[in-house]
């Protein structure tokens, strides 16, 4: 029996994590989460998830660091990443310049942290069709 796509969260924020986590496992995925960069390069190295979806700004290491790191490492380095921001305006031109960035880096996509996280699922599950 095929099991559903592991999804590795990564977010400093408690709160968002465990929201999200919720959210996701509705959805009918597996879901681990990690709370910063240096615990995200761990999870993915020992799981190998079939996505991260990764906040860009966390202390210490940021979500453009742990992702250079991913890369970096042949064991890591051909798991999808999408990044999970709040920052930008879907109104104005930083979003384009911040999904151009994401995209450069060898992320999938960049998601925005929105208040409907029904529509962020949706968008995930549109990566594993």
């Amino acid at each position: 029996m095929n099991q559903p796509p592991l999804i590795l969260l990564v977010d400093d924020e408690a709160d968002f994590l465990e929201i999200f986590y919720t959210k996701l496992r509705a959805a009918g995925f597996r879901v681990e989460t990690a709370e910063s960069g240096e615990k995200a390069i761990e999870a993915a190295k020992k799981l190998k998830p079939d996505l991260i979806l990764m906040d860009m700004k966390m202390p210490k290491m940021n979500g453009a660091q742990v992702m250079m790191k991913l890369k970096e490492d042949p064991e890591t380095k051909d798991i999808k990443v999408v990044f999970l921001t709040n920052f930008g305006d879907p109104r104005t031109e930083m979003e384009e310049i911040d999904r151009k960035f994401s995209r450069d880096l060898g992320a999938m996509d960049y998601l925005r942290k929105t208040s409907d996280l029904d529509e962020v699922v949706q968008k995930i599950q549109t990566f594993f069709k």
